[in-house]
Formats: C-alpha cells, structure tokens, sequence
C-alpha cells in the first residue's frame, strides 16, 4: 500500500486481470537458514541504496565464484529485491545446475522463476525443493503463490495449510492464504485471516498493505487507511486507499471479485436460514 508498484508487480499496469494483481502481493520471501555454521541468507536491506550496495556486494562474490550456493542465494535475493527477475533467475540457473539436487537452491531458483513468470518451471522446481520427510514451510508457500497465479486456488490453499502446519501463525504464509481467499471470491474468510496475520507479532509491512488490500475490496475504506496509517502519514494512506478504490471502481475483474463475494455470501445466508 505504501508503494503499489510493488502490490502490481506481476501484473505490470493497474488494469491487469485480477489474478496477476493480487497474486503480486504473495510473498516469495526468502528466510535465513544455516548450512555448515553458516546463514544462507542474510537480511536484505530496505533502504534503496543500501540494497543496490548490498547488490554490487554480492555480485562481485559471485563473479568471483559463479554457482556457489551462499553468494549465488544472496545475489539472487538482491537482484530479486531490486526487481532485476531475469537476472536472479539466471544467478540461480547456475547454481542449480552446479546443485541439482541441494533443496535451498531449488527453493531460491523456484522462486526467483516465479518472479520472472516462468510460472510452470517455477512450479516443477518447487516441488524438488524439499521431500516428504524434510518438508519446508517456506517453499511450500512459494509453491501455494504459484497455484493461486495459476488460478489453482484450492491447491494453493492446500499448500498454505501444510506450511502452517509446520510453523503455525507464520505471518507471511497466512497473508498468502488471505489473498487466495480473496481470489476464490471469499472475502469475509480472507479479512479475517489477513486481520489474524497482521495481529500477530512478526507481521510486516507487506501482510498490513495486503489486509488494507482487502478491506478495500470490502468497501471499508475507512479501515483500510487505519491499518496503512500504522506504515505511511495519513494523508499518503488516504492517498493510497483512494488509488485502490479507483482502481476498483475502474476495473471490471476487480468488481466481478466484489460482486462474486456477495452472490457467495448471500448464498451461504440463504442456505442457513431455516425452511419456511
């Protein structure tokens, strides 16, 4: 919400397809991990140009030794942060090829292939990224992104549920799994799944733009600004939420969702109302 650049970056332009939109909120995020006494993956930076330095940081590690799996992940990670997504994709190429079977690699190649929208390849690689007895929560998230940009959104879900059993109330994957709902037309269940995940103690700025995201949809704008508020000023947060509702009053994929949501609710109403 803070930057809709980043909300749409999948998509490109606001009037793309509903899916590429929303799908662009997921979350492909990489966590640190420790091989050999060692972290994989170090904390990027969110300052512009403590990125592009960490950037050129990296990128002469791995010129120095293309493939390697810790400066080849951190590069990748960077270069993906920048938006630089054929660039990561290849950076993980080559260390795949050099680690074809080592399961952090095929999670971060996965994932720097779903940014660049080689959506089917992303989906193979994934599902290599970890086996049935050393499952990974993250890669399974990344795997649920990838469905619902498929418009496979019961399995998407499917694959948010085995992450959050694994690690249970993980802000990142609940933002995902709240996103899918609001792509499967299911807003009420999505609000309250994005209010439960950015509640919790390590929801960030990306699981508040996502909840704002969906109250929005939901016509209550005026929330939408509260909970972007806790980010931005309160005249870029109103600014923001204006945008979205623009965006929503202009966008034919994006009413359809509304109305879907209604016809779905008032149907689920209807059901439980008792005969007579």
């Amino acid at each position: 919400m803070s930057r809709l650049a980043p909300i749409f970056r999948f998509g490109g332009v606001l009037g793309v397809a509903l899916g590429l939109a929303l799908g662009g909120c997921q979350d492909f995020s990489d966590m640190t991990a420790s091989i050999a006494g060692q972290e994989t993956a170090t904390k990027l930076p969110t300052d512009d140009a403590a990125l592009r330095a960490y950037a050129d940081h990296w990128g002469k590690i791995y010129a120095e030794r293309p493939g390697e799996k810790y400066a080849s992940i951190n590069y990748a990670r960077a270069l993906r942060a920048l938006t630089r997504y054929k660039e990561a994709a290849a950076v993980m190429q080559t260390a795949a090829v050099k680690a074809p079977k080592d399961f952090q690699v095929l999670g971060a190649y996965g994932k720097a292939l779903a940014d660049n929208g080689d959506l089917m390849q992303a989906r193979d690689v994934l599902s290599r990224s970890y086996s049935p007895d050393r499952p990974n929560w993250d890669f399974l998230s990344a795997q649920g992104s990838v469905a619902d940009r498929l418009d496979d959104h019961e399995r998407a879900q499917s694959f948010y549920r085995q992450a959050l059993k694994i690690a249970p109330n993980q802000p990142a994957v609940l933002s995902n799994l709240g996103l899918s709902f609001a792509l499967s037309k299911q807003l009420p269940l999505a609000e309250q799944t994005l209010r439960h995940a950015a509640s919790l103690p390590g929801a960030d700025l990306r699981v508040r733009e996502n909840f704002a995201l969906v109250l929005a949809l939901e016509g209550k704008f005026g929330e939408a600004v509260q909970v972007s508020e806790r980010d931005m000023s309160p005249d870029q947060a109103a600014s923001n939420v204006a945008a979205i509702r623009e965006m929503i009053a202009q966008n034919d994929s994006w009413r359809a969702l509304q109305s879907g949501a209604r016809r779905k609710a008032a149907t689920k109403t209807a059901d439980a109302s008792p005969a007579g």
